[in-house]
């Protein structure tokens, strides 16, 4: 796809649910240093720069589309669960849960980000944020993926013990490199 040009992809959106907790949390890898924080009031750009690192390439774009504003008030929420991955010192990847849905806690984002895959992390991030989610004792647990995201997402969500509770399709524009760039570099 040029730069300076966006495009609409039809996609797939699968939306998964989760109704008891996991009986088996997969072990932390080995031999790395991992560290999963949470954070606080999290800056509007490194969430930002969060986003466009671990969803590039799956288009990740509304959340990048959201004026600060709009962003702010979602992020902020006292109740918000965002916690980040970091490999021997360095950003590798996030989480986004939403717990204030009425007996529900929905997976809103979830990855790794390129330089952090192929290493063993993702079975073990998504049974951390799985059991994050849990921590909140709810009736549920949500997700979606969708068909731009990575090949593995859908089927290891289900190896976790998502189950498939619906799809829609819908369209997805893209970013160009100057629309992304705009979001992420606002100050």
């Amino acid at each position: 796809m040029p730069a300076g040009r966006s495009e609409i992809i039809p996609v797939t959106v699968t939306f998964l649910e989760m109704h008891v907790p996991p009986a088996y949390q997969p072990p932390l890898p080995v031999n790395r240093q991992i560290a999963l924080l949470r954070t606080r009031d999290i800056p509007l750009h490194y969430y930002r720069y969060l986003a466009d690192r671990v969803g590039r390439r799956w288009h990740w774009v509304n959340i990048l589309r959201l004026d600060d504003e709009e962003l702010a008030a979602g992020l902020h929420r006292e109740d918000r669960d965002i916690r980040v991955l970091y490999l021997d010192g360095a950003p590798a990847g996030f989480f986004d849960l939403k717990p204030h849905l009425p007996e529900e806690v929905e997976l809103a984002y979830f990855g790794l980000m390129d330089h952090a895959t192929g290493q063993g992390l993702g079975r073990w991030f998504l049974g951390a944020a799985i059991a994050a989610a849990w921590s909140y004792r709810p009736r549920k647990v949500s997700v979606q993926t969708c068909t731009l995201d990575h090949p593995a997402a859908l089927p290891l969500y289900q190896k976790m013990g998502f189950s498939p509770v619906a799809q829609k399709s819908e369209n997805v524009r893209t970013m160009t490199f100057a629309e992304r760039a705009a979001s992420v570099m606002r100050e």
